[in-house]
């Protein structure tokens, strides 16, 4: 039996332009964002699946809604693909944290797996809480094909999960906004069948920021 999982970023909000954190803080789409979701709202309406899945957090309901009024799927909130809680530091540029919380600053770019931001989590612990949730959804609707909608973190963590990247190792990985990525379940093992495919979002203004 297969289950697939077409994995969405969110569209590009106004944080992401200006470089700010966002974590579990938040940021509407800006103009380009809300075109983007609308572009990959049109890709999804092109093809069948059963469950539209998505952060609690505003920028990914943001973009499920416009996938949903295409598709006609209600949205399932699911709070465990929310991004990384980035505590203290969200919505701060990195300057900003650099000025604020010089002592945070390197700690937040370094690879150490295990340093949670005060008051946030750390990647190991984002990266168990969205993988074990993937695995729930493959357990929940297995033969099912579900859209998620989520954040550049989750989707980074996902990728890792999936091909057994050790969460200390350095690797570029695309995550551009509103892309579509599809992950398969079957036998008990993920596969990746597409990554950061962007076709549907020629024309579109350019994602700019992280």
């Amino acid at each position: 039996m297969s289950t697939r999982i077409v994995v969405v970023r969110h569209g590009e909000t106004h944080w992401n332009r200006e470089a700010r954190i966002q974590g579990h803080g938040d940021s509407p789409l800006t103009p380009a964002g809300e075109a983007q979701a609308e572009a990959i709202g049109e890709r999804l309406a092109l093809e069948r699946f059963d469950r539209l899945v998505a952060s609690d957090l505003g920028r990914a309901r943001q973009t499920a809604q416009a996938i949903g009024r295409r598709t006609g799927h209600a949205i399932v909130a699911d709070p465990r693909f929310r991004e990384r809680n980035y505590g203290v530091t969200e919505g701060l540029t990195y300057a900003e944290i650099d000025a604020r919380y010089p002592d945070v600053f390197a700690r937040v770019r370094d690879a150490d797996p295990d340093y949670a931001v005060p008051g946030g989590e750390s990647r190991r612990q984002m990266y168990e809480r969205v993988s074990a949730a993937l695995d729930s959804l493959a357990r929940e609707w297995a033969g099912e094909r579900v859209a998620l909608v989520c954040h550049g973190g989750v989707l980074g963590a996902l990728f890792r999960y999936v091909h057994g990247i050790p969460l200390a190792e350095a690797r570029a990985i695309p995550i551009p906004n509103a892309a579509y990525n599809a992950l398969r379940h079957e036998a008990g093992r993920w596969h990746v069948e597409v990554w950061a495919d962007t076709a549907h979002l020629e024309g579109v203004d350019p994602v700019v920021g992280p």
